[in-house]
C-alpha cells in the first residue's frame, strides 16, 4: 500500500506528517472533550503537524480569540508529547506587526500553548503601514531568543511576498521557511499564476488554507442532496455552479478508483502539486478526521490529475 512520506520544509528539521490538522475548529464548533479526542486520534495516525492562530476563535460572541491555542495547550499538557508535536501558530490581523505587538502576541501564544517555544510561526496578514524590516526584525530576534524554531508569512500577496524574501535576506534575518495561501481545486489562479512562481523560486514550503473550501470538496453541498447545516455551509454553497459541480464528479470519479473519500482526493491532489509542503484542513468530529486521513495512502496517477485539472479549469 503507498503511504505518503513525511513532508519537510527545506532548510529546515521540521518533519511534518502530509496533511497539517487545522485547529481553527476548536473552541468553535468543537469543544475541548471533542477537539482532545480528534487531537489524539489524528496523533494517533501518525499526525504531528497542528495549525491554530491566536485569533481563533474571536468571531464568537463571548470569545476573545486564543481559544484554540488554550485547547491545543491543554491537549499537550495533558500528553506530555510537546517534542512529537509540530505547532503553527499566527500572528496579527487587526493589531500593528511592530515590534511591540509582535512580542506581546508571542508571549501570549506561549502561555496560552503552554510551551517555551513555537516551531512554526507566522505573520497572519501583511501590514503594510509597518515596515518590513521592523517586522522580520521582530520574529528575527524572538528565533535568535529561541521562542520561535521558523518563521512563516500568510496571506502576502506577490510583489509584498517578493520584498519580504529580498528584506530578510538583505538583513541578514532568518529565512521565512513556509507561506499559507488560500488554495484548493475550486481556488487555483491567485495562487498558480504568481504565488507558486514566487514560492519555488525562494524554496518556501506551502501550506494552503481552506484546502477543502470550506467543505465543498467533502462533497456534502450538492444541488440534489439534502442542505448541510453548518457553520460554514453558506461559504460552501457559493461554489455550487456549472463548474463547481463538474469538480465534484471529478472528484467522484477518481474517489470511486482509490476506494475513498472526495475529499481525502481533494487533498492529495494538493499533496502533488509544486511546492506544497501539506495542505490544512479541519475536523470538529472524529468521523469527520476519519475522511481526510486517507489522503496520506493516495497517489493519484497522471491521467487522475489531468482528470480533476481540466475539471477545475478556470478557478
Amino acid at each position: 500500500m503507498y503511504v505518503r512520506l513525511m513532508a519537510n520544509f527545506k532548510g529546515t528539521d521540521l518533519d511534518v506528517h502530509p496533511l497539517c490538522l487545522g485547529g481553527n475548529v476548536f473552541g468553535w464548533t468543537a469543544d475541548k472533550p471533542t477537539s482532545f479526542a480528534v487531537l489524539d486520534a489524528y496523533a494517533a495516525a501518525g499526525g504531528n503537524f497542528v495549525d491554530t492562530a491566536d485569533m481563533y476563535s474571536a468571531w464568537v460572541p463571548g470569545h476573545q480569540g486564543g481559544e484554540s491555542e488554550t485547547i491545543i495547550g491543554e491537549w499537550i499538557a495533558a500528553r506530555g508529547n510537546r517534542a512529537d508535536i509540530v505547532i503553527a501558530t499566527k500572528a496579527g490581523k487587526d493589531e500593528p506587526m511592530d515590534e511591540p505587538h509582535v512580542r506581546a502576541k508571542a508571549e501570549a501564544s506561549l502561555r496560552r500553548l503552554q510551551s517555551d517555544y513555537i516551531d512554526l510561526y507566522y505573520v497572519h496578514y501583511d501590514d503594510e503601514n509597518v515596515p518590513l524590516e521592523e517586522t522580520l526584525g521582530v520574529f528575527d530576534a524572538l528565533v535568535r531568543e529561541g521562542k520561535i524554531r521558523h518563521i512563516a508569512l500568510s496571506n502576502y500577496s506577490p510583489p509584498r511576498l517578493v520584498e519580504a524574501m529580498a528584506v530578510a535576506k538583505r538583513e541578514g534575518f532568518a529565512k521565512p521557511a513556509a507561506f499559507q495561501p488560500h488554495y484548493n481545486l475550486v481556488e487555483r489562479g491567485v495562487f498558480e499564476d504568481e504565488l507558486q512562481g514566487i514560492a519555488q523560486r525562494e524554496e518556501i514550503g506551502v501550506v494552503p488554507y481552506w484546502a477543502l473550501a470550506s467543505g465543498f470538496l467533502t462533497g456534502k453541498y450538492r444541488s440534489d442532496g439534502p442542505a448541510v447545516d453548518s457553520a460554514r455551509s453558506e461559504t460552501a454553497a457559493k461554489y455550487l455552479d456549472d463548474r463547481g459541480r463538474a469538480v465534484l464528479s471529478a472528484l467522484d470519479q477518481v474517489a470511486a478508483e482509490h476506494d475513498t473519500t472526495v475529499a481525502a482526493i481533494a487533498l492529495a491532489w494538493l499533496a502533488a502539486q509544486p511546492t506544497i509542503v501539506a495542505p490544512i484542513a479541519s475536523a470538529r468530529t472524529v468521523e469527520q478526521l476519519a475522511g481526510l486521513l486517507p489522503m496520506a495512502e493516495v497517489e493519484l496517477t497522471d491521467d487522475q490529475l489531468k482528470v480533476l485539472d481540466e475539471a477545475s479549469a478556470g478557478s
